[in-house]
């Protein structure tokens, strides 16, 4: 079976069949990014995603993986989008999906839990929100998220951190008690599991 690399070599020189294969292989973790960030358009987004990964081919280095490269993509389409429906205004370190898509369902998310964490999330600011998904659900390490981000591995340890420290809050905000809160937060490793597994 061929590896990423491979299949978007042979994808990049027109072969199709590789270009459906790496789609496959990739369509529920980039289809679960958009997911919880913007509204039934997230699949147009994901063929967004897609198309310009082959359109800046020339931009991929095999020091680093298809993965991390086709999630930085994913991120850049999502700025714009985001960008273009918030005419402009959009800054990642201050709006969070919630500012720009208050109405997002999270019907996806079955337990009491998920869907406060899935709500706690949206809730901070973008930037934060997606570090923290690519690291939890996606299981990229730290230096695989500075990849996607274009940031170093220190920078975005101290995000990863403050990240957590703004969804505890959110969290506390949302809960409806405290043993709410504490077991929300003491199971996120799992909850973001269980999320991830419902978004796909």
């Amino acid at each position: 079976m061929a590896n990423d690399a491979e299949l978007f070599d042979a994808w990049s020189a027109g072969d199709q069949h590789a270009g459906a294969e790496l789609f496959d292989r990739h369509f529920s973790a980039i289809a679960r990014f958009f997911r919880n960030k913007v509204s039934d358009d997230f699949e147009d987004l994901v063929q967004q995603t897609f198309t310009a990964c082959l359109e800046a081919r020339e931009r991929y280095r095999k020091a680093s993986s298809f993965r991390t490269f086709l999630f930085g993509i994913a991120n850049n389409v999502l700025r714009e989008h985001l960008r273009r429906r918030s005419r402009n205004r959009l800054d990642p370190m201050e709006s969070s999906a919630y500012d720009l898509e208050p109405g997002l369902s999270t019907a996806f998310a079955k337990a009491r839990e998920q869907r406060l964490l899935v709500e706690a999330l949206r809730r901070i600011p973008l930037e934060h929100q997606v570090i923290l998904e690519l690291f939890y659900w996606e299981e990229l390490s730290a230096r695989e998220v500075g990849e996607v981000l274009e940031q170093s591995e220190f920078t975005i340890r101290n995000r990863l951190r403050r990240g957590k420290e703004l969804l505890r809050r959110s969290l506390s905000e949302l809960a409806e008690n405290p043993e709410e809160l504490e077991s929300t937060w003491d199971g996120l490793e799992r909850w973001a599991e269980e999320v991830r597994g419902a978004l796909e």
